[in-house]
């Protein structure tokens, strides 16, 4: 009855709902028939659409009815646009939709949005799939502004990582904020991004190296074998020192993982890699998982361990 009248996300506005012949009664119904649910005022989505979503993918359905009410008036902005590029959501409030509007109106959080204040240069703009956001620059230092320092340098880690910015661009972007107040910590913020650093994984495992006091490792160290042939590369390590270190998260195995591969193959042909990469480099080499950077004691003892052994 009303599929037609969402977008691809599944979302539908109550304007459009009512543009169609659909009154407010007839919503009401479809509420209590469970077809529809309400995200906020004048918006809504297929029930079926939001079941299926998670976290990310509520907020960005949010995002949508959002913008479909502001229209061509605001930008998405900070940890939507953000999301809105596909970056992770780790320590992230998806609660409310961030926009900044172009015509510099008052700061205010109403109805699941904020609306921030902040002047907007032409190239702090893009329009993407439709929808004006924050250039990626600008949208990496606004979110990692909101963030503690591990989600924050993670999420400027990604950023370059991915391709939607560069480490001198962010810098370039950081000194229009000379005079903002957020100017200092995130100049310490940016002093910490490890180009290489390719997940939240990986980027906690750096920084926790670093807070240590450990060397600093070199990131998607190269492995060939004795032949030439490229193995593949290890997400960290001291080469020099014969230690190699591999951040095992699951998001390796679904980025990674062949088309048609059961996680139970992917996990075998890791292994296999692992060694073949030994064999290759004769380094000790340690497997961190997720659980592992909740003990962080324990890790830097193991890391210590191994560096002290190889010296």
């Amino acid at each position: 009855m009303i599929a037609h009248l969402a977008n691809d996300l599944g979302v539908v506005l109550r304007r459009r709902m009512v543009a169609a012949g659909i009154g407010d009664r007839a919503i009401a119904q479809l509420k209590r028939r469970g077809e529809l649910v309400p995200l906020r005022q004048g918006v809504y989505a297929l029930t079926g659409a939001w079941e299926r979503a998670g976290g990310a993918d509520r907020h960005l359905m949010l995002a949508s009815g959002v913008m479909g009410i502001y229209g061509d008036s605001v930008a998405l902005s900070h940890l939507s646009a953000a999301l809105h590029l596909g970056a992770p959501d780790w320590q992230i409030d998806t609660s409310h939709v961030h926009v900044t509007a172009f015509n510099a109106v008052g700061e205010r959080t109403q109805a699941l949005v904020h609306h921030h204040q902040g002047r907007l240069h032409v190239d702090d703009l893009t329009l993407r799939d439709g929808t004006w956001t924050t250039s990626p620059a600008r949208t990496a230092l606004d979110t990692a502004a909101m963030l503690p320092r591990d989600p924050a340098v993670a999420l400027l880690d990604w950023f370059v990582a991915s391709g939607h910015t560069t480490t001198d661009e962010l810098l370039h972007f950081l000194q229009r904020r000379l005079h903002w107040s957020d100017h200092l910590h995130l100049a310490y913020w940016l002093s910490l991004v490890r180009p290489g650093a390719q997940s939240v994984g990986e980027s906690r495992l750096h920084l926790l190296i670093g807070d240590a006091g450990l060397p600093a490792p070199e990131l998607q160290i190269e492995v060939r074998t004795h032949r030439g042939a490229l193995l593949g590369y290890v997400d960290q390590g001291w080469r020099d020192r014969g230690v190699l270190v591999e951040f095992d998260g699951m998001e390796k195995y679904h980025r990674f993982r062949r088309p048609g591969e059961t996680i139970e193959g992917m996990v075998v042909r890791e292994k296999l890699r692992e060694d073949a990469i030994r064999e290759a480099t004769g380094c000790t080499l340690i497997r961190v998982i997720w659980r592992d950077l909740d003990d962080p004691a324990s890790l830097v003892q193991r890391l210590r361990h191994a560096l002290f052994r190889a010296a």
